[in-house]
């Protein structure tokens, strides 16, 4: 289930998280911490929605998140 947005989520997730925690990126996006979890670890596709939020949170395109452009 690797598919290479995937992976480009999760890298790009992890950089613009920086040294926040898990716990607290859930609690201000209101994504439950495991499912944030797994798409950082590339075992869950991320929803739309919670595309949206962390697009949002982040204030960057989803194509940045996603990797379809560069930062």
């Amino acid at each position: 289930m690797n598919s290479s947005y995937m992976l480009r989520l999760a890298r790009n997730l992890k950089e613009f998280m920086g040294d926040m925690s898990l716990s607290t990126l859930s609690e201000e996006v209101n994504i439950p911490q495991p499912t944030l979890s797994r798409y950082l670890q590339c075992k869950r596709q991320i929803t739309l929605e919670n595309l949206i939020k962390l697009a949002d949170y982040f204030d960057v395109d989803i194509d940045i998140l996603i990797g379809r452009k560069d930062y």
